[in-house]
């Protein structure tokens, strides 16, 4: 089959990196792609909201499947508009993606089904006095998040009262966020370890992958400004197949149970990141989508058929129990631009690449990289995903991996962090 991926990042690199290990795939397109993309899919001059162009695409090449990466097309209604053209496609519906695309939006349907979660409040930017009372109630630390779609930017974690009013006048009066902020969610603050877990659904069933743990802060420790994701790891061992279990019983299944009961049946992948609390699990956040960077170490950890699995979900018949994982360890380690998450540097050339094959046991994901003439330069916050993937199932030797080689890659003002993986091992010591 044909198959048409849609994006320009990590994430989408590591699709069509699987895509391309299935027997059942002629050719891939990706819409835009990158530089790295660009050695094994055909680019497509499209922008991943050109919803127009992509289906006049999919209808002139004859895409059989087409998959989505990033939310901004999911949550502006994509699946709807290629399925009312009798298109197959994997993601969620728009009414569904609103999970991701409104936080407000997924607390209240959290708070409907009874899905354990932060207390919390919403607030839109005429009611400002009124979350400032509410900061006022809460223990600190405190977060602010914006309501819309913020390239995962729009959580602000607040150590006072003072930060976390200082957040809500930056996001309602200077609109730092533009128009994703002109709703808030105020909430408290959870603690626990973090855990990202994935689900396949077609609507009815659904199965859950190795679950994975982020790295969201932008220095060793968890310190520091929030990123997009700084690495992965998978599979993350806090996350116990008892706990697993609980995950799927006390979250997945309602949450799925939830939107079919109001007219919204989910499809594609769910994405549930976790707190793990002393009093047991709670939702984070909803993605719409697999998560970037988890995605560089989940995806590379499913054994089954890539291709066959996204369509089997696409058409509505997924079969969980023939679903296999390997029984394999994945470390990714994002090198990113002098500057990330603020403004950052571009146009920095990349050295180092061309000496590493998947025998290496590494695979490097381009996210922010373009080619010019001979040249492979940055382009992005976050250029690279560095990914080892130990099939021993040996952590400590794939992480030592992921850093041999992120040591041999250099671009000025490459930045990474050090410790990713380290919270696992400490906990099997």
């Amino acid at each position: 089959m044909n198959v048409l991926v849609v994006g320009s990042g990590g994430r989408e690199h590591a699709i069509v990196w699987k895509l391309r290990q299935s027997p059942h795939v002629r050719k891939i397109f990706c819409a835009p792609g990158n530089a790295g993309i660009a050695d094994v899919a055909e680019l497509v001059p499209l922008k991943v909201t050109d919803l127009e162009g992509l289906l006049r695409f999919t209808n002139e090449h004859e895409v059989d499947l087409t998959v989505v990466g990033p939310e901004q097309p999911l949550v502006e209604g994509i699946v709807d508009f290629f399925e009312e053209h009798g298109l197959k496609i994997f993601g969620p519906r728009k009414s569904a993606a609103m999970l991701e695309g409104s936080k407000a939006f997924a607390k209240d349907f959290m708070a409907r089904h009874g899905i354990p979660t932060a207390r919390y409040r919403t607030f839109t930017k005429d009611q400002r006095f009124e979350a400032e009372r509410f900061i006022h109630e809460l223990a600190p630390p405190i977060v602010v998040k914006v309501d819309g779609l913020a390239a995962g930017k729009g959580v602000l974690i607040c150590d006072t009262k003072e930060a976390a009013l200082t957040a809500l006048t930056d996001v309602m009066v200077y609109k730092t966020f533009g128009r994703a902020g002109e709703k808030v969610v105020i909430e408290e603050y959870l603690v626990g370890e973090e855990a990202s877990v994935f689900a396949l659904t077609d609507g009815e069933r659904f199965v859950t992958l190795s679950p994975a743990q982020d790295h969201k802060r932008i220095l060793d420790g968890d310190a520091g400004k929030n990123t997009g994701g700084m690495g992965a790891y998978a599979p993350a061992p806090v996350v116990t197949p008892a706990l697993l279990r609980r995950i799927e019983q006390e979250i997945i299944l309602p949450t799925l149970h939830g939107l079919k009961q109001e007219g919204t049946p989910y499809t594609g992948c769910l994405y549930c990141g976790l707190m793990l609390t002393d009093t047991g699990p709670k939702v984070i956040e909803y993605n719409c989508r697999f998560g970037d960077p988890e995605a560089q170490v989940v995806i590379p950890l499913i054994e089954s058929d890539f291709a066959r699995l996204l369509l089997s979900v696409a058409e509505g018949h997924l079969d969980p129990a023939g679903v296999r994982l390997h029984a394999a360890s994945a470390v990714c380690v994002v090198m990113a631009s002098r500057g990330y998450p603020d403004e950052y540097e571009t146009g920095k050339v990349i050295h180092g690449l061309d000496s590493f094959t998947l025998e290496d046991g590494v695979v490097v994901f381009h996210a922010g990289t373009k080619r010019e003439g001979n040249a492979l330069l940055t382009s992005g916050g976050r250029v690279l995903g560095v990914t080892a993937i130990g099939y021993a199932h040996n952590l400590e030797e794939t992480i030592r991996n992921a850093y041999t080689a992120v040591h041999r890659i250099a671009f000025d003002g490459a930045y990474y962090r050090s410790d990713i993986g380290q919270k696992a091992l400490r906990r099997s010591k």
